[in-house]
């Protein structure tokens, strides 16, 4: 759900206004100390770390010693609009020379740090010319709500992204190095409309390959790019950033190229013809909206079977013996190893088998994985880092352990960090399956 401004409007309209009026841009993936002292007064850090290049980039005016008794101490205030609330703070930026490279950003609106979900985002400005006494503006964005990922899709922000200065046009220039291609379709319909061959090309763009297919692609352009020949986990260092990698950033974007092309030309065969633009878009409106919910659904649906496509390839490539959506008590797990018949057996040990799930995103879904009561280890697997701490323990009470890409298990930002019922891909290959489980690798790796 959109969130709105404090004057009523939409935030993400709020954002655009703002980022025309600026230069700079400033985004940082909010670690737990970050957002910790909002809900606990008793904390010492009551603010936002900010990490020495970003101190160090010119976005904050300057530092200075102003106390003499604290000379050790830089300070630099500066006012700041927050539209979410809309007040102006006088916040300052604190630099602690004698504890290293220790700076924060103090004096900043509590409510809007609390009951954040993890790897939230802050996004500051840095405006042209001020407004009244600001020159600074700044918003948090929820992991969990729409802005946040209009934000990392308009500024490409990475799976591996922690913070970074931005120029402001890059809102407005976001994906410049594909335009030369965007150019390409675009005379392609507009040739296809003079010609009235629309319907035709409409037809060749129609089918989306199927997801196996682009999976494929994107793997085989992470091998290529990596130098490897196969997706073999036992050979790659960190197997679960890799298929994070591939599926939420290569993947992706292929998906996404060939879905431009689809959608676009089903937009156009809708629009082109008619009397005029105004009533086209209002009598056929409901056709726009089934072609946009499509796009939707479809989108959700692919980045749910990208991941369980990648992590079968990694099985396959490592030897590994499993078996694939097999249905078992009225449900379907994603993978179970070794196989269906051996999960079956009334008399095996409990170490014999086991279930991996895969989900994306877990939000309440997982609760679907816990009532497998299958005699069995029940693991998890998800790229979401928005899990809470209360989430992780409550699936652990259930006797659910995640298993999530590497730089996740380590980020200060997630909250798996120090949790014993999360492994690293890395960890559930090398301790859940060779050291564990043995019997269910063909060979066993060295």
């Amino acid at each position: 759900m959109a969130e709105e401004a404090a004057d009523g409007s939409p935030l993400w309209w709020k954002i655009q206004a703002l980022v025309n009026d600026s230069d700079q841009l400033l985004v940082k993936k909010l670690s737990r100390n970050d957002t910790s002292w909002a809900d606990d007064r008793g904390m010492h850090q009551a603010g936002l770390y900010i990490p020495t290049e970003l101190r160090q980039s010119g976005f904050f005016p300057p530092l200075e010693a102003t106390n003499s008794e604290k000379p050790h101490i830089f300070v630099a205030g500066l006012d700041v609009l927050w539209p979410q609330t809309g007040e102006v703070t006088r916040s300052n930026l604190r630099h602690y020379s004698n504890k290293g490279a220790e700076t924060h950003l103090t004096r900043l609106p509590r409510p809007l740090f609390r009951e954040l979900t993890p790897a939230s985002l802050f996004l500051a400005g840095r405006l042209v010319r001020p407004v009244g006494s600001c020159r600074w503006w700044a918003v948090i964005l929820d992991s969990a709500g729409e802005e946040a990922e209009l934000l990392e899709t308009v500024l490409d922000l990475g799976v591996d992204f922690h913070h970074a200065i931005f120029a402001a046009d890059r809102f407005a220039a976001a994906h410049r190095a594909d335009q030369d291609e965007l150019e390409r379709l675009i005379e392609q319909f507009r040739s296809a409309i003079r010609n009235g061959t629309l319907h035709e090309l409409a037809a060749t763009y129609s089918l989306i390959p199927d997801p196996a297919t682009i999976a494929t692609q994107a793997r085989n352009e992470w091998l290529q790019a990596n130098g490897r020949e196969s997706f073999d986990p036992w050979q790659i260092s960190t197997p679960g950033d890799a298929i994070m990698k591939i599926s939420r950033e290569i993947e992706y974007q292929l998906y996404r190229a060939h879905e431009l092309k689809r959608r676009a030309s089903e937009l156009l065969t809708i629009l082109v013809g008619g009397a005029d633009l105004a009533s086209t878009v209002v009598r056929r409106y409901p056709d726009i909206d089934a072609v946009l919910l499509s796009a939707s659904q479809q989108r959700k649906t692919r980045a749910g079977r990208s991941f369980e496509h990648h992590i079968a390839a990694a099985l396959t490539a490592g030897n590994v013996r499993f078996q694939e959506q097999a249905v078992t008590g009225g449900r379907r797990p994603d993978f179970v190893l070794p196989d269906l018949a051996t999960l079956r057996q009334k008399k095996r040990e409990r170490s014999a088998a086991l279930v991996l799930a895969a989900k994306t995103t877990l939000r309440e879904r997982w609760k679907q994985v816990s009532s497998e009561q299958l005699n069995c280890d029940v693991y998890l697997a998800t790229v979401d880092d928005r899990v809470t701490a209360a989430s992780i323990r409550e699936m652990a009470g259930l006797g659910i352990r995640l298993v999530v890409p590497e730089m996740l298990k380590n980020s200060d930002e997630a909250f798996y960090k120090g949790q014993e019922s999360v492994l690293s891909f890395r960890e559930f290959f090398d301790r859940a399956i060779r050291d564990e489980r043995p019997a269910l690798v063909e060979q066993i790796p060295r």
